[in-house]
């Protein structure tokens, strides 16, 4: 039967200051957020990025190491990133600021104020920038943003640890952002029930191929998955791959999915990762390796077929902002939305599990789920 949603209201205990979150509105914190490639940051370049609706600077110092702090001087609000990373007498690497000079360590603390005469007593080490705790694993980077933008966090889980990953760099990176909030990316994302009028493409599938699918879930660290299966016989595109492939497809807050992809010996690994700038706007990250000979060769072809499907959810996600921008009440059914569901209560789950200071408890259940597309 549909069930027609209210607005999804997330509030913390009464020990911990109130906070509701409306889908559609606010971000999660205290999790991981992918941000760039390692590939992509440079030691020694002061690089700018938004998060969340914050200017974070990302970069390497000049010893490799990768670091994160907001992008803004305290003094009088410049950018940090315009600046420079240099090196002070002790050898260690700063950022120096570009208005003042004030300079800055990795770690947000200031370590001097150049206009300041000797005689002037002041303790520049108390005034100190956001920093963000920063990952860099399998050669992604991932910023952890807290709820409390006064203090640095102890990260108390890990950034995904992927499946897949083999081949040596990416096969195919293509970025676009989104005119759209993270939960309406989010739920586009995993909605299996669009791809036959969206993405219509000879080789994967048509609004008149329709079958009647039927696919096992089970939860998985915050998140969960449809279960390692054979692909539909309808998706065209699997069949160039030969053999026999079995997929598992996994999401994970606060926005990651992936789909592992095995045949015999080999793999194939498409990551897609949702990263807020702001409250309009998600930009879409997807990522593929493989050691897979065929699908190597293919990559032009395959290519090009990615920057399709982005540009036609691009394009539908314009179309629905054309309803959203009318605040409508939103109507989920099951069993095609029931993951759009599960992502509203994991959401759910994940803030007040913060609140109450106690483990995460996943409300996925072991199902099956059926749906014709």
């Amino acid at each position: 039967m549909p069930d027609q949603a209210a607005p999804s209201e997330i509030s913390s205990s009464a020990n911990t200051p109130r906070e509701r979150m409306v889908f559609g509105q606010g971000f999660l914190k205290d999790c991981w957020y992918f941000a760039a490639l390692s590939s992509e940051l440079v030691s020694g370049k002061l690089q700018r990025y938004v998060l969340l609706d914050e200017p974070v600077l990302l970069g390497r110092d000049l010893n490799g190491k990768v670091y994160a702090m907001r992008d803004i001087c305290p003094h009088r609000a410049a950018p940090l990133s315009a600046g420079q990373m240099i090196e002070d007498e002790s050898g260690a690497c700063i950022v120096q600021c570009p208005y003042h000079g004030w300079t800055f360590d990795t770690t947000g603390t200031c370590t001097k104020i150049p206009s300041l005469t000797s005689d002037q007593a002041m303790d520049a080490s108390k005034i100190r920038v956001r920093q963000y705790a920063v990952k860099e694993q399998q050669g992604l980077v991932w910023v952890y943003v807290t709820s409390d933008p006064r203090r640095t966090a102890e990260p108390d889980h890990e950034p995904p640890t992927l499946p897949g990953v083999v081949g040596g760099k990416p096969i195919i990176v293509e970025r676009m952002d989104f005119d759209s909030h993270i939960d309406h990316a989010v739920v586009g994302l995993m909605d299996p029930a669009h791809g036959p009028y969206v993405h219509q493409q000879w080789w994967w599938r048509s609004s008149r191929k329709q079958l009647e699918k039927s696919k096992a879930f089970a939860p998985t660290e915050y998140g969960f998955a449809m279960v390692r299966h054979a692909p539909s016989k309808n998706s065209r595109a699997y069949r160039i791959l030969g053999g026999a492939p079995a997929t598992e497809i996994t999401f994970r807050l606060p926005g990651v999915r992936y789909e592992h992809i095995v045949i015999g010996e080999r793999q194939i690994l498409g990551l897609t990762c949702l990263t807020p700038i702001d409250a309009r706007t998600t930009r879409i990250t997807q990522i593929f390796w493989s050691d897979h000979s065929i699908f190597r060769a293919i990559t032009p072809f395959f290519r090009l077929g990615a920057k399709a499907f982005l540009k036609q959810d691009g394009d539908m996600v314009n179309l629905q902002n054309e309803g959203l921008k009318y605040d409508p009440s939103l109507l989920w059914i099951d069993d095609a939305d029931t993951q759009a569901k599960w992502y509203q209560q994991l959401k759910r789950e994940w803030v007040q599990s913060r609140a109450d200071k106690r483990a995460f408890v996943n409300p996925v259940k072991p199902t099956t789920l059926k749906w014709t597309s």
